[in-house]
Parts: C-alpha cells; structure tokens; sequence
C-alpha cells in the first residue's frame, strides 16, 4: 500500500482525508489498514508514539460504524486526557462528512456533558479508563452493541495503574460480535499477558525497532554532574536557533522546581504534572500550542498524549528509570517529516544506560559538546545584528544625540560604541555569574542516596552535584553555665491542676461525640513536616 486510494474508502472519509493532507500512509498505517478493514479481527499493533497510530485504527472503526443505529459502536481507552483529547479531536476532522463526532470521557470533567452525549447517541466514545469505569458502573454507558475496542498506548495504560479497569473493560466486551485492536509502543509481560488472554488469534504488525526511532530525530547526550543541570540546561536553550521543546524530568517536586529556576533566567516556561487540576493543565497547553510559553517541563505520565506541533526539542534532565519510556519522550519531536533533537544529561552513573538504549532502539547516540559562554553569545550577537540592521527609527535616535554625547563617542571606535551598546541592552549575555547564582539551581537528590564522606563530611555520590559539608554543631563547653542565668523570679506561679473527677464530670455534661466518662485529654497536634530545600541534606544519626 502506498496510497490512501489503494485501499477504496467511502467518498466522504476520502474526502475527509484529503482535506487533511494525508497522502502517502507511515508504515504502521501502510499494514494496519488493509488488515482492519479486511473484516472482524482482533489486531495487536507494535509501534512508536507519533507515527500515526490514530488514523490507523481511526480509518476502518469510522468505516465500520452504523450510522442508523444511536448506540455505542467503537471505544477508544487512552491513558491520559490529553491523549484522549487528541484522539477524540483527530476522529472528528476524520468524520467531519459522514456527520460523526467522538465523545471525550475523562475523570477530572464534569459528568453532565458525558452523560448528555451518551444519551444523545454517541457512536464513538474516547475515554480512560477510569470514568468508563465509572460510567459502566453507574449504568449509562452501555456496551451491548460495541464492534470495535481499542486500547491505545496499552503499555502506558498498565505502567499507570489501569490494569483492573483495564480487564474490566475488556470483560464487558460482547465477544461474540465485537473485535480489540491493541497498539502499544512496547511489548511489556503485562500487554503480553492481556494480549494472550483477551485476544483471539490476533493479527500482527510490528514496526521494526530500526523504525521506532526515525532518523530525523538527532540522538544527543551529554555528561554532567547533577548540580550542574540547571545551568546546562539553560546553555542548551540558548544555543539553539528556535527553542520551542520540552523538559522531562522524573518527579513532580523536580518539575515544579526547575519551572521556577527557569522563570527567575526569564525563559518562557511552564510546567505539567500529575497534581495540576484539568483546568490548570489546558490553561498551560493553550499557551504552549500558542507559543506564549515555548518551554514546557513534564513528567512521563502527564506529558503522554500531547498533541504539540513543530517541537523541535525533547531534553531528558535524566535519562528514565523505565528505558522504554526513552521511545516514548523522543517521540514528541521530529513529527510529520520534520527534524527535531532529542538531547540528555547523563550522570557518571547512569552511563551504561546509553549502550542498552542504543541496543534497544538499534540507534546510536553521539555524546555532544556542550556550548561555551562565547558560543551563546556569538550567537546572541548574530541574531541581534538582523534586528540592528532593520531598526527603522535610527534617524529619530540620532536627532536626540546632543553635545555630551557627540563628544562621548568622538573619541571611540565603531566596534567600541556597537559593543558598549550590547553590554548595556543584553547584560545577561556578558555578566559573569557567579557561586551564589547557582545556589537555587533545583537538584535532583532523591534519585542517588547521600554517602557519608571522610572526616564526617556528607557528599552526594554518584556523580551527584557538589554538596555543602556537613559541620558538626559547636560544642556545649562555649555554652554559659546554667548557674549564670538569670531566675524567673518575675514569672507567676504555675495554677494547680483540677482534680481528675471535674475533667470526668465536665465530659458527661459536654454533649458530643466522645465516651461518657472519658476524661478531657487535649488533642494531640499533627505537625508536617517541612520540606527540606534543595541542597539540604539529612545527616544519619550516630
């Protein structure tokens, strides 16, 4: 197959199609398609995230559905809202002739327009897990007269937590007259074992692992100690022509951390995680799809799904704990024919992990230099010149210039008053930092245990940023001696307690919730415990 003509579609699919530029199928479209719309199978599909596993199994569900019939025909289960947004969104661009929209169900929304659309006869639904479950549960959604279940991002589902909902699904599923296509970017033992029970004699495709990561993505990592994070991060934003990508990280706390460093450099950043509320998190990808923000700090979870155009960089602050998750982050970048660069801060420690990533993938990753202060600033200058030369109101400026400043720059050479104008405008790029602008750079302590070093002394060991020493408190032979204090002789006497048979009394007459008889104890205060700041570590007791 190597058009969407070849597979004869109904005109007002094709025409949907068409209008969406589709022309030449990805592979994994190329030998799903014929296969699905062949008639009632079962499918297990194996393929990276962005290379087109929607229109995949979007393509034959839409040419199969009844558009008679008011009831639910096809459920697509997502791991995440966004991605079931997305999902939801690319099926009515697909359906937009044949009169056919998907509902989007996700936990965090309202229950009144999900149920509204259910009773309205929603053909598609597109959902997580979760509220399907819930909505099976409450009886309104219904999946007696289901043809077509579809688990996208199988792999993710279960890594979340899904798996009972998952199962739970899947049982309700009318067997008999209805088919599960599964696509997942890996073949875990769990999306094996759900596959080999639920499935029956499934079809396969598999794209090969050379294809999982498409040579338009440029591999890059680089060496750094974890202190040092922050501020390589910020050289690699400055060094590229036109940022615009995201930072994943491991934990929530992280993210939020390294978001606030970043803003206090002035970049245009925001962040996504796991505790921000459904309206929090579409504030923040309308402004990235806007580009009001073009750097976007994530974890794995809440970044699956995200359905960005034109993200030129994915930057791993450390490489993941699951490898297979690596697929999954480069995967934002390098879309629809485009390049883009997937970069990471690798640790002495986690080292090894590059030659089992470049063992699964089949790729290589080439370790990179990182960019000097001149090399930023070269760059800077250059891209600051174009602005210079198609300044337009010049001749205004010059007409101010009076006698002190004619006299000022008589004496100057052209490069001297250019440069002297640079430093003024863009001080951030010549200013020399120093220790205490790195001292709220967030680091990432949690992921390497804190080592005792020699003499007492705590450090952060492997390849973990350089950490303060640890000084023992000063001895209590400088303290003053007790005796020198001064007595309370000013202070009131301590009052004598109440006998315990008023406590008791007081108790029975008190009308509430406690025993009669009980006595009257004070409660006992829950205290939180602080936070520790970044760089703060916690000395093991002796």
């Amino acid at each position: 197959m190597k058009t969407f003509d070849e597979l004869e579609l109904s005109p007002l699919l094709m025409k949907s199609i068409t209008e969406m530029g589709f022309e030449t199928p990805t592979p994994i479209q190329a030998q799903a398609l014929p296969l699905l719309l062949a008639g009632v199978t079962d499918f297990l599909g194996l393929a990276a995230t962005g290379t087109g596993k929607t229109v995949a199994f979007a393509v034959p569900l839409l040419e199969k559905l009844d558009l008679t019939k008011r009831a639910v025909q096809g459920l697509i289960l997502c791991p995440t809202r966004e991605l079931a947004l997305q999902v939801s969104g690319q099926i009515d661009l697909l359906g937009k002739h044949m009169g056919v929209r998907a509902l989007p169900i996700y936990g965090g929304a309202p229950y009144g327009d999900q149920l509204r659309g259910l009773k309205q006869g929603a053909k598609i639904v597109v959902g997580t897990p979760g509220r399907i479950v819930d909505l099976m549960d409450k009886g309104a959604l219904d999946l007696s007269d289901l043809e077509v279940l579809v688990l996208d991002e199988a792999d993710e589902m279960i890594s979340m937590g899904f798996k009972d909902d998952l199962e739970k699904i899947l049982s309700s599923a009318p067997r008999e007259s209805s088919s599960i296509w599964l696509f997942s970017a890996t073949m875990s033992r769990e999306v094996r074992r759900v596959a080999d029970e639920y499935l029956r004699s499934p079809k396969q495709v598999e794209v090969n692992r050379t294809e999982m990561v498409p040579d338009a993505i440029e591999q890059i990592y680089y060496r750094a100690h974890e202190g040092d994070k922050p501020e390589i991060i910020c050289k690699l934003i400055d060094a590229a022509d036109d940022f615009y990508g995201i930072i994943f990280c491991q934990t929530k706390a992280l993210v939020v951390d390294l978001t606030q460093y970043l803003k206090g450099r002035n970049y245009r950043v925001d962040c996504l995680h796991g505790d921000m509320d459904q309206n929090a998190r579409e504030r923040t990808m309308l402004g990235f799809r806007n580009r009001r923000v073009t750097v976007l700090v994530c974890t794995d979870v809440a970044s699956r799904g995200l359905d960005v155009k034109d993200i030129t960089h994915v930057i791993n602050y450390s490489l993941p704990r699951e490898l297979d998750n690596y697929v999954h982050r480069i995967g934002r970048t390098a879309r629809s024919g485009k390049t883009g660069f997937a970069m990471s801060l690798v640790t002495p420690s986690h080292r090894m992990l590059i030659g089992r990533i470049e063992q699964m993938t089949k790729s290589r990753m080439k370790e990179g230099r990182l960019p000097t202060r001149k090399d930023i600033g070269i760059k800077k200058v250059s891209n600051i010149r174009i602005k210079f030369e198609a300044q337009p109101h010049f001749k205004r400026a010059v007409e101010l210039l009076d006698q002190p400043w004619k006299d000022a720059i008589a004496s100057m050479s052209s490069e001297e008053i250019v440069g002297r104008f640079l430093a003024l405008t863009y001080p951030e790029i010549f200013e020399e930092r120093t220790a205490k602008d790195y001292e709220s750079a967030p680091v990432e302590y949690n992921r390497v245990p804190v080592a005792p070093g020699p003499r007492g002394q705590i450090i952060r060991s492997q390849g973990q940023g350089s950490a303060k020493p640890y000084s023992a408190p000063r001895s209590f032979s400088s303290a003053k001696p007790y005796s020198s204090a001064k007595p309370f002789s000013g202070a009131k006497p301590f009052p004598a307690a109440k006998p315990f048979k008023i406590a008791v009394k007081a108790a029975v007459k008190t009308d509430d919730k406690r025993k009669v008889g009980k006595p009257d104890r004070p409660e006992k205060k829950e205290w939180k415990k602080k936070k520790p700041a970044f760089g703060q570590w916690n000395v093991p007791k002796a």
